[in-house]
């Protein structure tokens, strides 16, 4: 086994050899713009360190771990466009820099090439990739389509909201485990538990996502903060604050939610005021340690040395230690 950084680093040696730049220039510069954009290459990173646990050499699942990045990235190019995002990871979007025509096309192409890197696999392999690929490919469809169904909605409610942040969301995390789990050849009790320990780590992801949204720094959490309020998402804090507040309260907090106010500023400070007041910031809060808890009791079920078990917690860990 490898420590995080190495894999991050082998990965983007590999990344760096791939041949991006290729005729139309329109088509193929903004994907090679979006994929070294940087960000924390979690879910490749997670297909490498898979593939090892399970006892293979990372090198066999690199080309899994790039398909596993350029779909994910895909998936932001296109989420940028519908949420009208002018940031990502601190730069602009690609529909921003170039336009929305080009971050469609140049999205689609992604998602074609993110499916030809599993052909690098033997038959058998690549058969259960690309079933996995077309399972995923589609959830995360129906969790962006939920997503965006939620935003004209005024009764969302909870469990509704967590099928779609487990489908647009916690699925890569899975998936990318998944896959270098498939890749090396693991169990199948092996590859369904190391699915669902991702599973339950991504929507722990999404809800600290979420509350970071509201409540981080901006110059390092590398998105507009307060992008989710701005857009009247109906975010775990947002259903929480419903739940916890008075008639009286809640009507002023929907209020204030579906209002397009000319200064953002304003609108994003009261809403955090509702969200701490109400005490779903404390909730969120705590359905994050919820969901990392039992991730790793998951963990524990794995037919692996507690030594690779120690290596996955520790990444769960860090990638649930961000800060605001």
């Amino acid at each position: 086994m490898h420590t995080i950084t190495q894999y991050e680093l082998f990965f983007l040696s590999y990344l760096k050899k791939r041949n991006i730049k290729k005729e139309p220039k329109n088509l193929y510069e903004p994907i090679e713009y979006v994929l070294e954009l940087g960000g924390k290459r979690i879910r490749p990173i997670l297909t490498l360190m898979v593939s090892e646990v399970f006892g293979i050499n990372y090198e066999m699942a690199l080309p899994a771990a790039m398909a596993v990045e350029v779909f994910h990235n895909f998936s932001l190019v296109h989420d940028d466009i519908m949420d009208n995002a002018p940031l990502r990871r601190g730069e602009k979007t690609v529909h921003t820099k170039w336009n929305i025509n080009t971050g469609i096309i140049s999205g689609d192409a992604m998602l074609i090439m993110a499916y030809q890197y599993f052909e690098e696999y033997e038959p058998e392999v690549f058969r259960d990739l690309a079933i996995l690929f077309s399972k995923t490919a589609l959830k995360v469809c129906e969790g962006q389509q939920w997503d965006i169904d939620f935003e004209v909605r005024n009764n969302v409610a909870i469990p509704e909201y967590l099928k779609m942040i487990e489908y647009k969301t916690a699925v890569l995390i899975a998936f990318a485990m998944k896959v270098g789990a498939i890749v090396a050849k693991a169990s199948e009790k092996d590859i369904d538990l190391i699915y669902d320990f991702g599973l339950n780590l991504g929507l722990a992801f999404q809800l600290l996502d979420d509350y970071l949204d509201a409540f981080g720094n901006p110059e390092t959490f590398g998105k507009q903060v307060g992008g989710d309020i701005i857009e009247n998402k109906k975010t775990y804090l947002y259903l929480k604050a419903l739940e916890f507040l008075t008639v009286e309260k809640n009507i002023e907090l929907q209020n204030l939610f579906n209002a397009r106010l000319e200064d953002n500023l304003e609108k994003i400070e009261k809403v955090k005021t509702f969200f701490n007041e109400s005490g779903a910031s404390k909730a969120t809060q705590e359905a994050i340690e919820m969901y990392t808890s039992k991730a790793f009791e998951i963990l524990e079920k794995m037919d692996i040395n507690k030594e690779k078990k120690n290596s996955l917690k520790i990444f769960g860990e860090n990638l649930m230690g961000r800060k605001v």
